[in-house]
């Protein structure tokens, strides 16, 4: 048989107090029922996320080209110090070329292969044409004189534009040099990639067989309305010499 134990009455008292001091702790937290079609795990990720970190993320993310899209405006210095930006050519269609004087790709291009004479020709129909040097200090090909010797030599009368700190490359997300941009006169970019479908650069073998400049195909479709196909290819070349790569 269970005996029962009476306590003394100092003890009695002495429990009494200690329920009394618990009970006046600090809450505990009650648990919550998860709301309908949540569960509990992602009820909690949402509680502890930041609401306001993605979207000064996002915010903060720099403007990137993508086709059909505005292309990013610039201004950037010429080889004579002048500004020149994009938002002058409004209204014009613009051909963007991604330029390295130290690269065989570009020298390929410019002697023997599809960009030979092409920013004359359609500079004569209209077409605004920009060359882009985003070589950082100490990369190959950069800076002025590099770059002045090579447009003499390659007979380029387009202007050529100096973005050493590699911004508008990288918000163009150009990669290669040559790299080739078409923007239409609505502002829009509509082609993005390799000047041709020739990877030696001089024209030489085409995938495929038979030679397509794609830039030129490009500017025939903006010109008569249609539709610019392909609209985005992969450049080839040398890797664009960014300052901080």
């Amino acid at each position: 048989m269970t005996r029962l134990r009476i306590l003394p009455w100092r003890e009695l008292l002495s429990g009494a107090v200690a329920v009394t001091w618990f009970g006046c702790s600090k809450p505990q937290p009650v648990a919550q029922e998860p709301a309908a079609g949540k569960s509990a795990a992602a009820q909690t990720a949402e509680a502890s996320s930041d609401p306001a970190k993605p979207a000064a993320a996002e915010a903060a993310a720099p403007q990137v080209a993508a086709i059909g899209q505005p292309a990013p405006a610039f201004t950037l210095p010429d080889l004579d110090g002048k500004q020149v930006s994009l938002a002058q050519y409004q209204g014009k269609t613009v051909v963007l070329e991604w330029f390295n004087p130290g690269c065989p790709f570009v020298r390929a291009s410019h002697t023997a292969g599809s960009l030979k004479g092409l920013a004359t020709k359609e500079s004569a129909d209209g077409v605004v044409w920009i060359a882009i040097n985003s070589g950082g200090a100490g990369k190959q090909g950069f800076g002025v004189d590099a770059t002045r010797k090579a447009t003499t030599e390659y007979g380029m009368q387009h202007p050529v534009l100096l973005d050493e700190k590699g911004s508008v490359g990288r918000a163009y997300g150009a990669e290669r040099t040559p790299q080739m941009y078409v923007i239409n006169p609505e502002g829009r970019l509509v082609y993005r990639g390799a000047i041709d479908n020739s990877p030696d650069g001089e024209g030489q073998s085409p995938e495929g067989g038979k030679l397509v400049n794609y830039v030129a195909s490009a500017l025939q479709a903006v010109r008569t309305g249609g539709t610019v196909d392909p609209a985005e290819t992969k450049a080839y070349g040398c890797g664009v010499k960014y300052h901080d790569i």
